[in-house]
């Protein structure tokens, strides 16, 4: 042990999931059941941890600005920024709409 170890596991704030208007419009489009699966991936993934990569869900986008982060639901793309206390979802397109998405709206560094 060091001397700076306290013995105690500092808990870290969650982060607060904050939708863009068109993100909720694109959430409601979703099929029901896509919409809880959608739902429960940002809890799990981003509530708490969102900059934390993944070999399969979550992806730091390289070359943009804006989004900074990918994650994969199943075939639902959501795009996402991190602050330090904020996760701002941008996007929740489906696959298919994902690279048109992004050559739309990314924001190139």
């Amino acid at each position: 042990m060091t001397a700076s170890y306290s013995g105690y596991i500092i808990a870290r704030m969650p982060f607060v999931i904050v939708l863009a208007p068109e993100a909720v419009q694109e959430l409601k489009s979703l099929k029901a059941n896509v919409r809880a699966d959608v739902r429960a991936a940002l809890e799990s993934h981003l509530r708490h941890e969102p900059k934390k990569l993944s070999r399969s869900r979550v992806k730091r986008l390289r070359g943009l600005r804006k989004p900074q982060y990918r994650l994969r639901v199943g075939e639902v793309r959501v795009f996402y920024d991190v602050t330090e206390t904020t996760v701002e979802i941008l996007a929740i397109v489906t696959k298919s709409e994902a690279g048109s998405w992004l050559a739309l709206f990314g924001n190139p560094e």
